[in-house]
């Protein structure tokens, strides 16, 4: 009896299918149901670059790397990173994370610090969570706090674009 060939796939493009179909899994953008969604990531929005000195005060929301000299208070709702060029000299710096490959000389507080191998920091610490790297460098204490509060003045008088400061508008 005459039976007709039956067409089939070859195993490879099979295969080929069966991987396609998991690497979109894998990647898939929804996250499964129950999930948390991943926390938000800071990132820098101003930059002191190498060469440049400052003296004086720093507060605000928002990133800062710095790469230069400053000399002063600094005080950032947000990220500040200190280069491996940077060179910090604060009585106390406060900020959510504080990332440290250059020098700091004064005190930190932060939710979460992370010295680099090139980082150096002289000063007490006061953080929630605290990474080094091999090679990093700490003479102080360091306090570890299950909450730290960061408090953030606001500038005392603030330029909008009309030129008037919010001040003279009350």
């Amino acid at each position: 009896m005459y039976r007709p060939a039956r067409w089939c796939m070859p195993a490879a493009f099979i295969r080929r299918v069966r991987i396609k179909r998991r690497r979109k899994a894998m990647f898939r953008r929804n996250p499964p149901a129950g999930s948390a969604p991943p926390p938000p990531t800071e990132r820098v929005t101003s930059v002191l670059g190498p060469g440049i000195n400052w003296k004086g005060s720093l507060h605000g929301s928002g990133g800062v790397r710095i790469e230069g000299t400053f000399e002063g208070d600094i005080a950032v709702r947000g990220l500040v990173v200190i280069g491996e060029t940077g060179r910090v000299t604060c009585p106390e710096l406060r900020a959510n994370t504080v990332v440290v490959a250059g020098a700091m000389r004064g005190n930190i507080l932060a939710e979460k610090l992370e010295i680099r191998s090139t980082g150096r920091v002289w000063g007490d610490v006061t953080v929630v969570s605290f990474s080094t790297e091999e090679g990093a460098f700490l003479r102080g204490q360091v306090r570890m706090e299950e909450q730290v509060e960061i408090q953030v003045e606001s500038p005392e008088s603030e330029e909008d674009f009309s030129g008037q400061s919010q001040n003279d508008q009350e």
